[in-house]
């Protein structure tokens, strides 16, 4: 019997009865159902059907279930590999089953966009689980946020494309002349990282969050103090440099932030009004806040 037909029984025999645990919370069969018809309707919605491939680098986390089971509705082929995976394992695997598609952990986008000019087969990197991390250190770093409309933006790769492109041109304002960028949320130059950014969503409005690296910053004692899933541990934790250790000098918060926020609002064409926040964005704010809190 398709595995997909097994679940949807399950779920109408017994809608109420735990069919996963994790983290203490069960999850019942009618509730992973739902979650499983939701995906392998989107899947379905990008074209992905009877035959295809589909990679999913995925660690033990429910959206691993509903991800296979998706698949199984679908007639798809599932292709489940290693976490721990490094870009040319993950290279052989993707062109060896040219999947149509990847499901996997937000951390694992930039590996994969440096290594997707190399699979003409790959149409499409899903992600799911806020699993990534990014360092911040009051005596290193600094760290800017920003609530800015969806509507200036054609969609989120866009805006990740234009931040980029502007923080790029506000560290050339710096000095710093040899920064580049190519994928989500890494701003490098030489080897080394000098700055990350990234989006939350809320309703018709990006919550942009950007750190920067001031000054030597070594991530071990985070590490020391808190845990970390080693599939994350692993793509996150790269070369770090600091715009001291570019340009043999600390400038200040300041100008920092004058550099970055002049950058963002000509790339973008918008007036940035540090400290206010109109009544939508701030009812969106504290709607992101609280759902943070909550998890």
């Amino acid at each position: 019997m398709n595995l997909g037909r097994l679940l949807e029984e399950q779920a109408r025999e017994h809608p109420k009865k735990g069919a996963l645990l994790y983290e203490g919370k069960a999850i019942s069969f009618e509730e992973l159902n739902k979650n499983v018809n939701r995906l392998a309707n989107g899947l379905n919605g990008l074209g992905i059907e009877n035959g295809d491939r589909v990679a999913i680098m995925l660690p033990n986390i429910p959206e691993f279930v509903y991800s296979f089971f998706a698949c199984q509705k679908l007639g798809v082929a599932a292709v489940p590999f290693n976490t721990m995976y490094k870009g040319g394992e993950i290279l052989y695997i993707l062109r060896d089953c040219g999947a149509k598609a990847i499901i996997t952990l937000d951390s694992a986008v930039p590996l994969i966009n440096e290594i997707k000019p190399e699979l003409p087969h790959l149409q499409y990197i899903i992600t799911t689980g806020e699993r990534t991390l990014i360092f911040a250190d009051p005596e290193s770093t600094i760290f800017l946020q920003a609530v800015v409309s969806k509507n200036i933006f054609k969609n989120l790769d866009n805006a990740y494309r234009k931040i980029g492109d502007s923080l790029v041109q506000g560290f050339g304002e710096l000095g710093l002349k040899d920064t580049w960028y190519k994928h989500r949320g890494g701003l490098r130059t030489g080897g080394g990282k000098l700055a990350g950014f990234y989006f939350s969503e809320i309703e018709d409005f990006y919550i942009l969050n950007i750190v920067c690296f001031l000054a030597p910053f070594d991530p071990s004692d985070f590490f020391s103090a808190i845990w970390v899933p080693p599939e994350v541990k692993d793509k996150v934790l790269e070369p770090l440099t600091s715009i001291q250790e570019e340009l043999g000098k600390r400038p200040t918060d300041r100008e920092v932030k004058e550099a970055i926020l002049g950058a963002l609002e000509k790339q973008l064409r918008i007036t940035l009004t540090e400290g206010t926040l109109t009544r939508d964005e701030k009812l969106g704010y504290e709607k992101y806040k609280a759902m943070a809190k909550r998890r």
